[in-house]
């Protein structure tokens, strides 16, 4: 078990088998990688994704 912090998404969505992410120190969504970047469902993750993926 693995644990590693990054704000490459790319990084991300190669090598983790979960993605987490957090907002003001909460958990707010996981899901594998293809979901959590093709279908995000909390609205913060939306709007976070939206802003850095183009």
């Amino acid at each position: 078990t693995m644990l590693c912090v990054t704000h490459e998404m790319g990084f991300a969505r190669q090598v983790a088998d979960r993605v987490i992410f957090m907002d003001a120190g909460q958990i707010i969504e996981m899901n594998e990688p293809n979901a959590f970047f093709s279908n995000p469902q909390h609205e913060r993750t939306k709007l976070f994704l939206s802003q850095i993926l183009h």
